[in-house]
């Protein structure tokens, strides 16, 4: 948890990871960690789990506690953990917040509760709730609209983050780029944001964004964290580069519900021991892997590069 205390330090890549299971559904430590090793090894600059990508919503909270501090005895204080805590209900959000910060995260990512469709005031007053209960943990708000039916509203953010010293940033799902921009513009240039969209992870550079929370690094750490280095080492025409040889994977993604296809490329690749997803999602259907197969071809020098690391 060294970075708990310079939250500064949480930038570029922060790899979402999936949450392997085995074949009959049960948690998949040992494929777990191996995944760890590899983000790191490839050069995600932080980890996450719990995430959307990470199918929290098919796991208990004592499932998403175990993964929690799996990943974080894994990591050891390499790179900062910033684990998805968040749920549909209050207790259980604080339940695995809680654990979260005895495990060593050094941010938490507490997404908006989805299904009930909280007016803006509400929102405002689960994320103060959970910046109260955890004043010496960093809380980072997590805006997916798609999937929460609910959106966080510009205002609303600066609010928050002009309240509580501990609501430290954003990340931002939502394919409206305004809204980015209008975040920043509220809630001032200090206020740190990452990206959930894949290609808008870079474009959010410009705008003072302070790194990205990308999917497509469950199966191209080494490129994305690569795109993030070259942009602010000033290299933006190789950044730019890398952003267009990634819109491939990013299409992949989402052939079928995330996280199943990069479940399958993953478990193709002998990253993990099974692809299996819990329902509602199933594995990608034949003509899902057909057109995933045609995605890698087209992306095949990224995928060439990533399989050299680790």
């Amino acid at each position: 948890m060294r970075f708990r205390t310079d939250t500064a330090l949480i930038t570029g890549s922060i790899a979402p990871l999936i949450t392997p299971f085995t074949d009959s559904g049960a948690l998949d430590i040992d494929s777990l960690r191996r995944l760890v090793d590899w983000q790191i090894a490839a050069g995600s600059h932080g980890i996450s789990i719990g995430g959307s990508t990470g199918e929290p919503s098919a796991q208990t909270a004592a499932e998403r506690i175990e993964a929690i501090q799996a990943v974080a005895d894994r990591i050891d204080d390499r790179v900062p953990f910033v684990p998805g805590t968040g749920s549909a209900k209050l207790d259980e959000t604080l339940q695995i917040t809680a654990a979260a910060q005895h495990a060593g995260a050094d941010a938490a990512l507490i997404i908006t509760p989805y299904y009930a469709r909280p007016t803006q005031e509400a929102l405002y007053r689960w994320y103060a709730t959970i910046a109260e209960e955890f004043p010496d943990l960093p809380i980072i708000m997590y805006n997916v609209p798609s999937r929460t039916a609910v959106e966080l509203a510009p205002d609303t953010v600066a609010r928050l983050y002009r309240d509580f010293d501990n609501i430290v940033g954003i990340k931002e799902t939502t394919k409206d780029f305004e809204h980015f921009s209008r975040v920043i513009h509220a809630a001032g240039e200090n206020i740190s944001v990452w990206s959930g969209i894949e290609l808008l992870c870079l474009p959010l550079l410009a705008l003072g964004g302070v790194g990205f929370v990308s999917a497509v690094s469950n199966i191209a750490p080494h490129t994305v964290a690569q795109m993030y280095e070259l942009w602010t080492a000033g290299d933006h025409d190789a950044a730019r580069r890398l952003h267009y040889a990634l819109h491939p994977l990013a299409d992949l993604l989402f052939v079928e519900t995330n996280p199943a296809p990069a479940k399958w490329v993953l478990y193709q690749q002998g990253r993990i021991a099974s692809p299996f997803v819990r329902p509602p999602l199933i594995t990608p259907t034949a003509a899902g892997i057909d057109q995933i197969e045609v995605l890698l071809g087209r992306a095949s020098a990224v995928v060439n590069e990533e399989e050299k690391v680790f």
